[in-house]
């Protein structure tokens, strides 16, 4: 399987959003549309602090990915943070999220960045081995985990 992964841009917003508030509305962040729209933009319109991947059809994606960009001493070099990873409930338990984690480290790793961090919670076992079969490692005293790339 290789599922698509496309750099979202400006005109995507309107598929990205209601896949952002199914999100939000399955992690119990609240944020209303304006908000959304006022944090994704900037990202679309190519910030250099992150950015936003479709997984799947451009035309009707199955989810999203965000990273944001940061830099690291520890890790010596640009590092990244998975923000928000979201898949369709219905086309879940595929391997669409394990590819996903398998394909985009290493973009990210031939641009240059060093390390690949998420968090996941504490209590969602199935979430932690996903994570930990993609070599997220958990960090000591911290749910934080990173991937060396």
């Amino acid at each position: 399987m290789v599922t698509a992964l496309n750099l979202a841009k400006p005109e995507d917003f309107e598929r990205l959003a209601p896949l952002a508030a199914a999100f939000h509305a399955e992690t119990d962040i609240e944020m209303d549309a304006e908000t959304r729209r006022d944090a994704l933009m900037p990202l679309l319109n190519g910030s250099p602090h992150g950015a936003v991947y479709l997984i799947g059809p451009g035309r009707a994606p199955i989810g999203y990915i965000v990273v944001c960009f940061g830099w690291s001493i520890e890790f010596a070099g640009m590092d990244g943070f998975v923000d928000e990873f979201f898949i369709r409930p219905g086309v879940r338990g595929r391997g669409i999220g394990s590819e996903v984690l398998r394909q985009l480290p290493k973009a990210l790793a031939a641009a240059g960045m060093k390390a690949l961090h998420l968090e996941v919670d504490r209590n969602n076992d199935h979430l932690q081995k996903l994570y930990s079969r993609q070599r997220f490692e958990p960090r000591e005293k911290y749910m934080l985990m990173s991937r060396k790339l």
